[in-house]
């Protein structure tokens, strides 16, 4: 599977839906949104270059078409179980692009790309959250637990410059300084099924003043916190004394960020409010679909210094506008 093969998937933004390609390590699947993936390729051994120290899960770089991509055996990351052998396996390589990088993940096959509702996803229950965070949902089709897997986790334990945290705390100080009072004041949201990116962006806005911020792990939980919010506007409460900006992912259990964002600015009570796309999946195409449903502003996930320079511009914060 191709670019080109992808380009009639989820033309329309903003329907809650989303396209998962399902593969098989050993006999388990598993499933990742389709507009991670750039295509799908059989593994050569012969291709690949071991880097040595570089610790069980990395398997080295992987030459595609003249370049070099880091690969990763996403088997050792995400089963417990060992297999007796693979042999007889037709191993293949997902290459997937992501927070503007391209990395191969090795699994046991691939079965078929299923059109699921955001709604059929289930979020990972908190205590498993907790101690497993490399898996952002799960979703049931022709009765196979398909669990949703999180890659920006497991890149992230080998590629420091691929946290968050790594560009956002080089800053957090800085902004904190500069600002220590006026970002105190606005009321923020902040909806993300990763915990591990949703830590990390509450850590950062924390120290940097943006205190006031509220938190929900899926898009539904936060559509009903906002309407409750909406609710209180029709009483006569200034929406800007409830709610100042929305900070939102795409992909989410129960409800995705572009139906979220949709659903806030076709209305005509919420559409003042802010509304900024933090994603992974931010590229030149999905910059569309965020300006199709009215977002104010995106951004990919390591550029959080941009996210809150952005922010500040649309809260008027230091003379910014």
């Amino acid at each position: 599977m191709n670019d080109y093969q992808k380009q009639d998937i989820l033309l329309e933004s903003g329907t809650n839906e989303m396209e998962i390609i399902e593969f098989y390590l050993g006999t388990q699947p598993f499933g990742i949104n389709v507009h991670k993936l750039k295509e799908i390729i059989t593994f050569d051994q012969e291709a690949l270059t071991v880097v040595p120290g570089s610790g069980e899960g990395m398997l080295g770089t992987l030459l595609l078409r003249g370049k070099t991509i880091p690969l990763f055996d996403l088997k050792s990351h995400v089963t417990r179980k060992k297999e007796d052998s693979d042999a007889g396996v037709r191993q293949v390589v997902l290459v997937c692009e992501f927070n503007d990088r391209i990395n191969g993940f090795k699994v046991d096959g691939v079965n078929q790309i299923h059109r699921v509702s955001w709604e059929d996803i289930q979020p990972m229950a908190s205590f498993i959250d907790r101690h497993r965070p490399r898996f952002t949902g799960s979703v049931n089709i022709e009765e196979r637990e398909i669990l949703i897997v999180d890659l920006e986790h497991i890149v992230a334990e080998f590629d420091s410059e691929a946290d968050l945290d790594y560009e956002a705390n080089l800053h957090a100080a800085d902004m904190q300084e500069k600002l220590p009072h006026t970002r105190e004041k606005m009321k923020l949201i902040l909806a993300e099924d990763s915990a591990l990116i949703r830590n990390g962006i509450k850590k950062v806005l924390t120290d940097s003043n943006y205190k006031n911020l509220e938190v929900f792990v899926d898009g539904q939980q936060c559509y009903e916190h906002i309407q409750a919010i909406r609710q209180r506007v029709i009483d006569g409460e200034p929406l800007g004394s409830l709610l100042n900006l929305l900070i939102s992912d795409i992909e989410m259990p129960k409800m995705d960020g572009l139906t979220l964002c949709k659903k806030i600015k076709d209305d005509p009570v919420l559409r003042d409010m802010k509304v900024v796309m933090f994603s992974s999946l931010i590229n030149e195409q999905m910059a569309i679909k965020c300006d199709q449903v009215g977002a104010d502003g995106y951004a990919t996930k390591p550029q959080i210094p941009y996210l809150v320079e952005m922010m500040d511009g649309f809260l008027g914060i230091n003379g910014r506008q």
